[in-house]
């Protein structure tokens, strides 16, 4: 095999009440990565479309090159030559793990290329590498559901145990990207260091009550459970109108909502794909109505991660 050409999805992070800990992964959008063996050594990205030239060329600073290295590195394969060819399917900065999926897109590549029969889940501490280079925090509620497919856990970061959960098959999500600037880093910055008792005790209890109804198919226990006291009150602040999208959302059949990542990003689970698409459109006409462009997804759960588009 010389190339291969690999789709992987767009994700939701925390789950609402899951900070760090929790997400998932959608149909779509996603990323896809072209990826070619060349004769001499070494990784080149040839290409880079979607990203209106603000990703960088270079392999030292991309995180898709920088977590292939690492892996190649860890298989004995520095002597590998690689052209990479990245195309960006889903927006920058959406709060959509929109670096993870390239890094995974990456490193799935990367591994199919090499005949590498491992788990995808084996691959997870070199995608968490480009995650740190991507956003300053090498945190895996993105990049693990990305290659992993549905629902996970991050039990753990040290020492790093992700796990895979059940989710019931009817579920779909509505995504809509208000296009406006909430950058990751600053997102996480406004965030208490310390809270509540009270406040902790009520998030564990939504937590447990979020994993029941995935383990049950209990959807809308699933919905009762996703409220976050800790991490949405600061974050809503930085997403316009977002108090009344979610009024939208609940209005419209949406059995949750709440802030994909750290936004800007909103997302509502939903029973059925119609009542999806009338969330999506009531609140776009919305946004429009206030003069903020918009971008909608409506998707089940993607239950495999990545996917190889064609090989040569």
């Amino acid at each position: 095999m010389e190339s291969v050409h690999v789709f992987a999805p767009a994700t939701v992070a925390n789950v609402v009440c899951g900070f760090d800990i929790l997400g998932f992964a959608v149909e779509a959008p996603g990323d896809e990565v072209v990826m070619r063996v060349t004769s001499k050594p070494g990784i080149i990205i040839s290409k880079i479309t979607g990203d209106n030239g603000r990703l960088p060329l270079n392999p030292e600073k991309n995180t898709v090159s920088v977590s292939v290295r690492h892996y190649l590195q860890s298989v004995g394969r520095n002597d590998l030559g690689l052209d990479i060819e990245l195309h960006k399917k889903m927006p920058i900065g959406s709060g959509l793990g929109s670096s993870s999926a390239s890094t995974v897109a990456g490193l799935f590549a990367a591994k199919t290329l090499l005949g590498d029969t491992r788990d995808a889940a084996e691959l997870l501490p070199f995608a968490i590498e480009g995650e740190r280079m991507a956003c300053g925090h090498g945190h895996a509620d993105n990049v693990a559901p990305a290659l992993m497919g549905g629902f996970v856990l991050v039990r753990s970061y040290e020492p790093l145990e992700v796990i895979r959960l059940p989710f019931p098959k009817d579920l779909y999500c509505a995504i809509i990207f208000p296009e406006v600037d909430v950058p990751t880093r600053e997102a996480r910055q406004i965030i208490r260091n310390k809270v509540a008792l009270k406040d902790a005790v009520t998030q564990w209890g939504n937590i447990a009550g979020l994993m029941s109804g995935l383990y049950t198919n209990d959807i809308d226990l699933m919905g009762r459970s996703m409220q976050d006291v800790l991490i949405e009150p600061v974050r809503a602040m930085l997403i316009p109108d977002f108090y009344k999208m979610r009024e939208i959302a609940m209005d419209n059949g949406a059995v949750s909502f709440g802030i994909s990542g750290s936004g800007p990003s909103v997302f509502a689970f939903t029973k059925d794909a119609n009542t999806a698409h009338k969330i999506t459109q009531n609140i776009q006409q919305h946004l429009a109505d206030i003069k903020i462009a918009s971008q909608t997804y409506v998707s089940g759960i993607n239950g495999v991660g990545p996917k190889i588009l064609g090989q040569h």
